[in-house]
């Protein structure tokens, strides 16, 4: 029984949203690195202060979460669930038992890599929208002086939002802050697809699993009744 096509289409999309997410995710990291990590020209009162581009309470942890449930889902359920398909169609470069074994490890993965994206998206959303409309007090920040600015705990996709709504001297600082402000919500929302076709995945891998139980044992974990088919075919051949 060879694999169905719509579980063949799932796992491509799946792979090809979790690397969005993962350049996205990327994208931002080296930006807040490069660029974030500087400073930002701000006028106030007939003068100019430089703002650090971070505050002193930056929340990033939603960050790395997503990152992992992207690259769970890119590597253990989309290259490991190609590898392991192809394993299960040929169960004797492996043997039956070893590769009933990887099949039902990659089932279970499955179930994990979902709810990892699922409590991603949980946590990105509720931490973000915790902190929303949290404005810079300006009064505050121009007196930091060296220092980043302490009041409060940020999330990128709220930060920068205050940010731009300061007076911003560099036209091009602001273009630029809201060009990546667009890629740090694009991973933020991009969560959803990606647990909606994580979701699709897991439950087309269940019901094909379930379809090859109800076809005989020995379709469960590693398709020798079509191998055990072709041999006899073979032998019919005179």
């Amino acid at each position: 029984m060879a694999v169905s096509l719509p579980l063949a289409i799932a796992l491509g999309a799946l792979m090809i949203d979790g690397i969005l997410e993962l350049s996205f995710i990327t994208s931002m990291v080296a930006w807040l690195h490069q660029t974030a990590s500087g400073t930002f020209t701000v006028n106030f009162d007939g003068s100019t202060f430089e703002l650090y581009g971070e505050p002193k309470h930056f929340l990033v942890d939603q960050g790395h979460t997503s990152n992992g449930a992207a690259g769970t889902a890119i590597i253990l359920i989309g290259f490991g669930g190609i590898v392991t398909l192809f394993l299960r169609s040929r169960p004797h470069i492996l043997g039956q038992k070893f590769t009933s074994f990887i099949y039902g490890l990659w089932l279970t993965i499955l179930v994990l890599g979902l709810m990892l994206t699922l409590s991603a998206l949980a946590y990105v959303f509720a931490v973000t929208n915790s902190h929303k409309g949290q404005m810079i007090d300006v009064k505050v920040a121009s007196t930091t002086g060296n220092h980043k600015y302490a009041l409060d705990t940020w999330t990128p996709q709220n930060w920068f939002p205050a940010v731009l709504k300061l007076d911003l001297a560099n036209e091009s600082q602001k273009n630029d802050i809201a060009n990546h402000l667009r890629v740090m919500r694009g991973w933020q929302y991009n969560l959803i697809p990606m647990f909606l076709i994580q979701l699709t995945t897991t439950v087309l891998a269940f019901l094909e699993f379930l379809q090859r139980r109800r076809a005989g044992p020995s379709l469960v974990a590693y398709g020798a009744v079509e191998r055990n088919s072709a041999e006899q075919k073979m032998v019919a051949t005179p």
